[in-house]
């Protein structure tokens, strides 16, 4: 269920902005868009067809474009970007933090990220290129650097003063990062040690040093991981020689956890993450045609198959109407495999090393599920040919295409993750090639051994 489902009074508010976009309503649809936050706008954009997506465009706010396009999927960000000018764009860049930025300063033209550096100050330059330097998947990439850090030998007090000084801390921020005089890091204390203890303590008497410390490089996904295991809601990033560079907040995590959500439904269907649902016709065809162009390879494989057995199926006809049965269980059972074994690379829980436990584990389960399912398929033939023959070799082609389907399950997606292939948007494939192939040679080889 989404958010929107959960929220009634957002869905209301969304609906009657459709409403008064549908009548022509200009500043009634202006005031309703301009009550919604960001990421709301952003979803509505992203749930618009282009012609209506444009006049939402141009009742946003001015001063929400810079947060609006952060929100947006690259595919419907690309497209805003090139229908607004150069003022427009830099306008809305430089309403931006520095952390956020970095993250639109790759979609923008030449022209505008070049006349945004011109305007920085020195120190702005030098943070934006700190965060550059990281890909976007890293933690380097989700960090941010808007750190409040704290000597160990001074005392609760001081800190306290500092901070009422500051008059304000960074959003999420539930501790405090403890360095040393050359900026390297050293623990953390929390907020809630800080207001609750003896204020004569010193910062290093509270200290955690046991504080989690995330290497810059760390994928993105080992990073939700970590956050998920240690319930974190902030953590440090620190480089090679000990340095902190910035910090990781858990609304950072929770966008990578989402994309990697979509990813998964998405590439499951052959789709790039950022597919835009409203985009024009041309392209969407262009993207499909590939994998659909793959799959059609596949199949004529699996009818060169059939092909070659066309003399055993015209004299025991009956195989034709089994064949389907055979292919379609063995590509289930393959399916529940790969989907397992996918989760578990997600995860972080199944590595290349486990390849050969798995393989024993699938082929075990393969083996009894495909005998069972087998009973009943033979039962069936049975009772509906009359022949218990033929009941035997669908029995067996049926245990035999699920053991496959075990092993293609658990082999294709460990080898592509160690060819730095995704396996979510390749291993179907692959596995419904080797079913029904295998499912075809094994029921149609049998019967040609047995029944001619």
């Amino acid at each position: 269920m989404s958010d929107i489902d959960r929220n009634p009074e957002k869905s209301w508010r969304l609906a009657a902005l459709r409403e008064a976009i549908d009548e022509g309503a200009v500043r009634s649809a202006q005031r309703l868009v301009n009550k919604l936050h960001p990421a709301e706008i952003a979803q509505l954009l992203e749930s618009l067809p282009q012609n209506r997506r444009e006049i939402v465009w141009e009742l946003t706010d001015p001063k929400q474009d810079g947060d609006v396009l952060l929100e947006l999927s690259d595919e419907v960000r690309s497209q805003l970007i090139r229908e607004m000018d150069a003022e427009e764009l830099t306008a809305a860049a430089e309403s931006l933090e520095v952390d956020d930025l970095a993250d639109l300063i790759a979609d923008l033209p030449e022209k505008v990220t070049q006349q945004l550096l011109h305007n920085m100050d020195q120190q702005d330059r030098e943070r934006l290129s700190r965060l550059l330097v990281w890909p976007d998947d890293t933690a380097g990439g989700l960090m941010n650097t808007d750190t409040v850090s704290v000597r160990a030998d001074v005392s609760l007090e001081v800190v306290q003063r500092y901070l009422r000084m500051r008059g304000e801390l960074p959003e999420r921020t539930d501790r405090l990062f403890v360095v040393d005089r050359a900026d390297r890091f050293m623990g953390t204390v929390t907020l809630s040690r800080l207001l609750t203890d003896d204020l004569d303590k010193l910062v290093g008497s509270c200290l955690d040093a046991e504080a989690p410390r995330i290497a810059p490089d760390l994928p993105a996904r080992e990073v939700s991981q970590l956050f998920r295991d240690r319930d974190l809601v902030s953590a440090a990033v620190v480089d090679d020689e000990g340095r902190l560079l910035g910090r990781i907040t858990i609304d950072d995590v929770v966008d990578v956890i989402t994309e990697e959500a979509a990813h998964e439904v998405m590439a499951g269907a052959g789709l790039r993450d950022e597919e835009d649902v409203f985009a024009s016709v041309l392209p969407a065809s262009r993207r499909r045609l590939f994998w659909l162009g793959i799959n059609l390879v596949t199949a004529f494989v699996a009818g060169l198959v059939v092909q070659r057995f066309e003399g055993t199926i015209e004299k025991v006809a009956a195989l034709a109407a089994l064949m389907p049965i055979v292919a379609s269980m063995g590509g289930i059972s393959g399916t529940q495999t790969v989907t397992l074994i996918i989760r578990g690379i997600a995860l972080g829980q199944v590595e290349w090393h486990d390849t050969r436990w798995l393989l024993m584990r699938e082929i075990g389960v393969s083996a009894l599920t495909g005998a069972a399912i087998a009973a009943i398929v033979g039962a069936v033939t049975v009772y509906w040919l009359g022949t218990w023959q033929i009941a035997l070799i669908v029995a067996a082609a049926m245990v035999i295409n699920q053991t496959a389907a075990a092993v293609v399950g658990v082999l294709v997606p460990l080898t592509l993750r160690r060819m730095r292939v995704d396996p979510a948007l390749s291993a179907g494939v692959v596995l419904t090639t080797f079913t029904d192939v295998i499912g075809f040679v094994a029921l149609l080889g049998l019967g040609t051994l047995f029944l001619l």
